[in-house]
């Protein structure tokens, strides 16, 4: 059969999913996050129907559990500045405002609360890997928080 030819399901299906890939220089490498399955909430509403924000969103939190499955139980993941000396912030959140503003909350290393409020036009992070907090309780994983989010289809 023809690989070019798609039934009508094939089609829809294809019409609706992202197109995505990676390549890396270590074959043996974990999946990124562009290699993983997309979970269900993505597939089922059209890119085309998205904000900018909510794509952005949808696909910021893959790469943040993406992150996080790679992390040792002594790590939590954080957000390096990028274009700045603002420094880095802990994740602890993360939200969106339709049609093109990404939140970022949580905390710098000293403690003090902070949130990133950014245009997707200008969307540039930097995930890295911070010691845990709190050295007597397990590493939070905010990505496994998001994640079940997409795949659960509640916004």
């Amino acid at each position: 059969m023809d690989k070019d030819i798609l039934t009508s399901a094939e089609a829809m299906e294809a019409a609706v999913l992202p197109d995505a890939g990676a390549v890396h220089c270590d074959p043996g490498a974990p999946k990124t996050a562009e290699q993983q399955p997309l979970p269900k909430k993505l597939k089922e509403k059209p890119v085309e129907e998205k904000s900018p924000a909510e794509w952005a969103y949808e696909r910021i939190i893959l790469y943040i559990k993406n992150f996080e499955d790679q992390l040792d139980a002594e790590h939590e993941v954080a957000m390096g500045f990028t274009g700045s000396d603002a420094g880095v912030m802990r994740i602890e959140g993360m939200g969106f405002f339709a049609p093109d503003i990404i939140t970022f909350y949580g905390t710098d290393p000293a403690g003090i609360k902070s949130q990133l409020i950014q245009h997707v036009s200008q969307l540039s992070v930097t995930l890295r890997a911070l010691p845990k907090q709190v050295p007597d309780q397990p590493a939070q994983r905010i990505g496994f928080r998001l994640a079940a989010d997409l795949e659960d289809g509640d916004a």
